[in-house]
């Protein structure tokens, strides 16, 4: 059902703003699953866009660099794979919207008051549970037909440079801007 969603939508999907964030997205997946060989308890997050990704964690150039080319490497040789990751923003939006969805329908017909919503609880629960357990291979389907791609193109790393920050509570934040084009 995806793969024919997706090729109902291939006109958009295959524009060239598009394809280049979809491109760029595939290649930060496969930079962090290069990454998480390297790096022992690995925790980054990342944002692509037309002119390539971030990556935010603590992580040294050096690193992103290597990680990246290899990444871009295996990825022209075929391991177009490595586009797909399960902590992507896409698995976790589908997730949530499942889970969502569960709970609405578990607490149809519910007139009022917390007793009635507190009698549907394992409804809830058992619903949201079966969304969890579907949402996951979803999430991994939406991101190969939609939001990332597998195939790098002539896609072109041109520079990586790193930025710090101060978070919330007043840490350091690593950033690193991963910017690529096509050939």
């Amino acid at each position: 059902m995806i793969k024919e969603l997706a090729r109902s939508a291939q006109p958009i999907l295959e524009s060239p703003y598009v394809r280049r964030v979809r491109r760029n997205h595939g290649l930060e997946h496969a930079t962090v699953h290069v990454l998480a060989q390297y790096v022992p308890n690995l925790s980054v997050a990342g944002r692509s866009d037309v002119d390539g990704f971030w990556l935010m964690g603590d992580l040294s150039t050096e690193q992103v660099q290597r990680a990246a080319e290899e990444a871009l490497r295996r990825m022209r040789n075929g391991e177009h794979k490595l586009a797909i990751h399960p902590s992507c923003g896409t698995s976790l939006l589908t997730t949530g919207v499942m889970v969502g969805l569960a709970a609405l329908m578990g607490s149809i017909g519910v007139r009022r008051g917390a007793l009635q919503y507190l009698s549907r609880l394992p409804s809830v629960i058992l619903l949201s549970i079966v969304a969890i357990i579907f949402s996951r291979p979803l999430g991994l389907q939406l991101q190969e037909h939609f939001t990332t791609l597998g195939d790098p193109g002539n896609l072109q790393i041109v520079s990586i440079t790193r930025r710090e920050g101060r978070g919330l509570r007043g840490g350091k934040i690593v950033f690193h801007r991963v910017q690529t084009r096509e050939a």
